[in-house]
């Protein structure tokens, strides 16, 4: 093999490892902008009937993040900025905490503890979301995902973009399981996963 060839087959190979490496970092990047997630949320979550009982007056959102990942980070704080310029959220007045992750089983008290009403995932908890479902069975909160990924392993509303339009995802089954009542009107505009 002369040098050419070799160079050449070295560069490739580089440059595959790189493609590889940036489609795996942005495997939990959110295909839709956080600033247009928060405005949908904000609109979306009028269409739960059961939300002005669970806030009783007041929403109260959390916004959870996996700390040392710089994306969750990133995203957490980008949402919690986002949230705090927005009046309402489903007609009401809220107030946002960021919650580092520790467990299931602490983010699950905290929020029964907190009462909050909405819990916004931020990226790195694809691993987590089989437990982070089986914690919310039965817990009256709606879970919102800033990756569309998460919505089909069981968080119960998120976002994803359709032709370049954005599109709301919702879980019906867990949205069920959480007392989640959304409009049906709403609802056929989802992308629905059971």
């Amino acid at each position: 093999m002369d040098r050419r060839t070799s160079r050449s087959l070295v560069a490739a190979a580089t440059i595959a490892t790189l493609v590889l490496w940036v489609r795996a970092s942005d495997a939990e990047a959110e295909s839709v902008p956080i600033g247009l997630q928060v405005q949908l949320l904000a609109k979306v979550a009028s269409y739960d009937r059961n939300l002005p009982a669970r806030a009783n007056g007041r929403v109260r959102v959390a916004v959870v993040t996996k700390p040392g990942n710089a994306e969750s980070e990133r995203a957490s704080a980008q949402l919690v900025a986002k949230l705090r310029e927005t009046t309402l959220i489903g007609g009401l007045p809220h107030d946002d905490v960021v919650v580092k992750f520790t467990t299931v089983a602490a983010l699950a008290a905290s929020c029964a503890s907190e009462h909050f009403s909405v819990v916004y995932f931020a990226p790195g908890f694809q691993d987590d979301l089989a437990a982070l479902r089986a914690a919310f069975n039965g817990v009256n909160v709606l879970t919102v995902a800033s990756v569309a990924s998460y919505v089909p392993a069981g968080v119960v509303l998120g976002f994803d973009t359709v032709s370049a339009k954005p599109k709301l995802l919702f879980h019906v089954t867990q949205a069920r399981s959480q007392n989640i009542a959304m409009s049906t009107e709403v609802v056929r505009l989802m992308t629905v996963f059971e």
